[in-house]
């Protein structure tokens, strides 16, 4: 069982860690690549005591918010754990932002301060310092950025300074003071910065802890986190202070997402968290790429795996034969699979956005245990999981200890708990986030069946309708193209349009090195109007809708000559669609389409 540290607060989290976990690493980072360092707890918290002393000596107030401003690395924990041991406000922004994008989220929140990661960052800052009226200086994390305060400086001016006052200040937050202002990813229009409180995130904390403790995970002292997923984003943020609190070690990735698998191979994290297009590239590897005959073979034998392990998790004895066959299949595939994460994963977790039913069961079934859940930014993170022990894959599970959940007459999620937020900073939105008798109107459709298991059927703004009146969820559709090994990205159109059409990018990883030993074209686009490459994303088009009632069916389809990308607003930094850009981006070729 886990042995949750007594905190009441982030702010004190840190300090509570290090008197319970010493010199038990905490950090695991790259300083070059494959030179693995790191640091213990005792480090962490002096690191925390250094920056956060620093911060209160350049006039950081209680309550002041502080912006950070770079990628996933032992930096910006210690800036973020520093910020809020000062009774200030965190506020995140994602590395990956343009300097437009970053106006905003700094000047909607009205920062004193922003902590950059390089000089680059700092430039996205100058580029808009006249927009920000509130912002009264700019650090950065690595090296010397004009005006910019450099690191060091701070660490300076908080040894000087001791930390006297940072102590007493983070002894001194209570559970109901904002803690951080995480914005939206702006799928459905201008990110909003939801206010979430100390308590909000110690609730999701708790109720993590309840439910793992029970389905016997792992020990705190084992607990190995890989972590690449931006920081600025509630999921990653929630590992992380889960990690933390629990004497875990952060094994933090290099930033290349080139060398990600390999790095997962020598960690061998017990907890892997991650959005659905990792996990979707590895089974495109695994399964898509290989010969029909073959996907059939590896199939059936994760199909056989998921049968054993359900019987084992329910404590039935598994015939001989069936064993023996499931043996064999562990030699053949299952401990390959395996060797990918490491082979030592307790827990791998995606959310974010939705992943097809038959990838988790292919992963399970290998022994890897991929399990979805729920949340949003508005629920500190999480509502609803699956669990190793009680998953029903193609649900997202159900909901956390403490956390209630209902339908609303017309389909909507509602959510209930202690960690349902604290409404958007200076923007209300009456479509989705409001909160009624303490339940969070969460936009999403939904429905539970008798033992408590959600279903996320699509989400109320992504519902296409078309002239004819059929209301579409295009989620089911576009998940089963993905699982193509020549497609990366799918998206449905076809609201007040006669019927329904898709657009898909091609997946360079797969379809230019295939295309090289065919001598085809070598370019993206050369390929999206090939003959040959039209004809596989035909097949894949013929076999998703084969899964559809005739009116669900798409009629056309075309093939863009680029993938969506964050740089052109057509995805979050999570990689979720963002509908009306790729709308508008894409308007001529949708168009098209409905052209006899």
């Amino acid at each position: 069982m886990y042995r949750t540290v007594a905190g009441k607060t982030i702010a004190d989290l840190v300090f509570r860690a290090a008197d319970e976990y010493g010199d038990r690493p905490a950090a695991r980072w790259q300083s070059v690549p494959d030179t693995w360092e790191q640091f213990s707890f005792r480090d962490l918290a002096e690191r925390v005591d250094e920056f956060g002393a620093g911060l209160i000596d350049l006039g950081l107030g209680v309550g002041d918010r502080v912006a950070v401003l770079a990628s996933t690395r032992p930096d910006w924990s210690v800036a973020h754990l520093a910020i809020v041991a000062a009774a200030g406000v965190h506020v995140s922004v994602y590395p990956t932002n343009s300097p437009d994008e970053c106006a905003w989220v700094v000047g909607n929140s009205e920062a004193r301060g922003i902590v950059c990661e390089n000089a680059d960052q700092v430039a996205k800052i100058v580029a808009v310092r006249d927009q920000l009226p509130a912002l009264e200086w700019i650090a950065v994390l690595e090296g010397d950025a004009g005006d910019a305060i450099s690191a060091d400086e701070i660490r300076r001016r908080g040894r000087e300074a001791g930390a006297d006052e940072l102590r007493r200040r983070a002894a001194a937050v209570d559970p109901t003071d904002p803690y951080v202002f995480m914005y939206t990813s702006g799928t459905t229009g201008p990110p909003k910065g939801c206010v979430l409180s100390h308590g909000n995130y110690r609730a999701i904390m708790t109720a993590n802890d309840s439910l793992d403790a029970l389905d016997g995970i792992t020990t705190d002292k084992d607990m190995v986190l890989y972590l690449f997923l931006p920081l600025a984003h509630a999921f990653a943020l929630l590992f992380q202070l889960m990690t933390f609190d629990r004497g875990g070690v952060i094994a933090y990735w290099g930033g290349d997402t080139t060398r990600i698998v390999g790095e997962v191979m020598t960690v061998q994290p017990t907890h892997l968290p991650s959005v659905p297009r990792v996990f979707e590239k590895i089974y495109t590897l695994a399964v898509g790429s290989k010969p029909a005959e073959e996907q059939e073979r590896i199939l059936a034998a994760a199909a056989l795996g998921v049968r054993v392990r359900d019987m084992q998790a329910a404590g039935e004895p598994v015939p001989a034969q069936l064993q023996e066959m499931f043996d064999a299949a562990e030699t053949a595939l299952f401990q390959g699979v395996r060797a990918l994460f490491g082979g030592n994963l307790d827990l791998a977790i995606t959310g974010a956005a939705p992943i097809a039913k038959e990838i988790l069961e292919f992963f399970y079934g290998c022994g890897v245990p991929l399990m979805e859940g729920f949340g949003m930014t508005e629920t500190s993170t999480g509502a609803t999981v699956n669990t190793v022990k009680h998953h029903r894959f193609g649900t997202v599970g159900r909901p956390l200890p403490g956390i209630e959940a209902r339908v609303a007459e017309d389909g909507e999620l509602l959510l209930k708990g202690g960690n349902i937020f604290q409404g958007y900073y200076k923007m209300d939105d009456a479509s989705f986030g409001a909160v009624t008798d303490g339940w969070l109107h969460t936009g999403d459709l939904a429905s539970i069946d008798a033992d408590g298991y959600v279903s996320i059927v699509g989400r109320k703004k992504d519902i296409i309708v078309t002239s004819g009146g059929k209301n579409l969820t295009p989620a089911n559709l576009e998940n089963d193209l993905k699982r193509s090994p020549w497609i990366s990205q799918a998206v449905m159109h076809g609201d007040r349009r006669p019927y329904p059409v898709v657009l898909v990018t091609l997946d360079p990883e797969t379809v230019l090195p295939w295309a090289q030993a065919q001598g085809l074209p070598e370019s993206i686009a050369e390929l999206a109007t090939h003959p040959t490459v039209v004809g596989l994303v035909q097949q894949a088009v013929d076999a998703a809708n084969a899964k559809l009632a005739q009116p669900e069916q798409v009629k056309k389809f075309a093939i863009a000559d680029r993938d969506l990308a964050q740089e052109t607003g057509e995805l979050t930094p999570t990689l979720k669609i963002k509908r009306k850009v790729v709308g508008e981006n894409f308007a001529a070729v949708f168009d098209a389409l409905y052209v006899d």
